[in-house]
């Protein structure tokens, strides 16, 4: 944060933050998710992956990696993820006709833990997945991904030419967070040489944790094609541009972990997530 790049813009054509008005396919599977660290509470974004499974009584939601642990307040607690917030824009799970959905299992890279958020290292992984039961109020008792749909995770290289969208709830600034924003364009290298990749957008806080998909042209459409690539991480100040981390065959083990609930030695760490600190 502070560092400014002079005459840096998004390229020609970009969405650099805009409300998403399609509804469909992406408005169903990201949401808000509420959390507890240090004493505090706090907001980011998600999106729920498929775990090609169903009738095992959880599914998994994506965020970032700063959702789920802090290196000074260490894992998260209270996790509650609200499917749909853009149409429901409340807190009140009673109410909600998504209803909201408690995590009971955390995952972050082994990279991640214990430093967390702030370094090459750490924002190269800055990506964890929360396992969620059944909603803990309103009607049905379907499984979360069964109830939404998920997409999957892509663990192959994308080149920066092909265009990536990312949704979130950003609630600083311009923004209110009740609002589902999105950007798309092409991607660029960060450019102070972290192992990371960013797109041009003006999200502000809140909106972490929000999903990167592409091999769509609308994602209110869902076709097996739409993938998951990255989440919101970061940004610059002076530069409009949201980074986040390359997903890659690392994700998709500390993903299986979070499935299995057992770490991977060397790539992920899991912990039961609490209800009090």
């Amino acid at each position: 944060a502070g560092k400014m790049i002079p005459h840096a813009k998004p390229g020609g054509g970009a969405i650099t933050g805009a409300s998403w008005t399609g509804g469909g396919a992406i408005q169903a599977r990201s949401g808000r998710i509420l959390f507890s660290s240090g004493g505090s509470d706090w907001i980011c974004s998600g999106s729920v992956v498929n775990d090609s499974s169903t009738g095992n009584g959880y599914s998994i939601v994506l965020t970032a990696g700063h959702c789920v642990y802090d290196g000074s307040d260490g894992w998260s607690y209270n996790v509650l993820y609200m499917p749909n917030f853009d149409a429901q824009p409340s807190y009140d799970c009673a109410t909600r006709t998504d209803g909201c959905w408690r995590a009971s299992l955390l995952t972050a890279h082994d990279d991640f833990v214990p430093g967390g958020f702030g370094s090459d290292e750490t924002v190269r992984v800055d990506y964890g997945f929360a396992r969620v039961g059944l909603r803990i109020a309103g009607a049905g008792t379907a499984e979360l991904d069964a109830a939404t749909g998920g997409y999957g995770l892509n663990t192959a290289s994308v080149a920066h030419s092909v265009t990536k969208w990312a949704f979130g709830y950003p609630a600083a600034g311009r923004y209110k967070g009740k609002d589902l924003v999105y950007c798309s364009g092409p991607t660029i290298d960060d450019p102070y040489g972290s192992p990371t990749w960013g797109m041009g957008c003006n999200m502000t806080g809140g909106s972490s944790g929000g999903p990167w998909i592409y091999g769509t042209t609308d994602p209110a459409v869902y076709t097996a094609g739409t993938l998951l690539t990255s989440v919101n991480s970061y940004g610059y100040s002076g530069l409009t541009y949201m980074f986040g981390p390359k997903f890659n065959t690392e994700t998709q083990t500390v993903f299986a972990s979070v499935t299995s609930g057992t770490a991977s030695p060397g790539t992920s760490v899991v912990c039961t997530v609490g209800t009090s600190e």
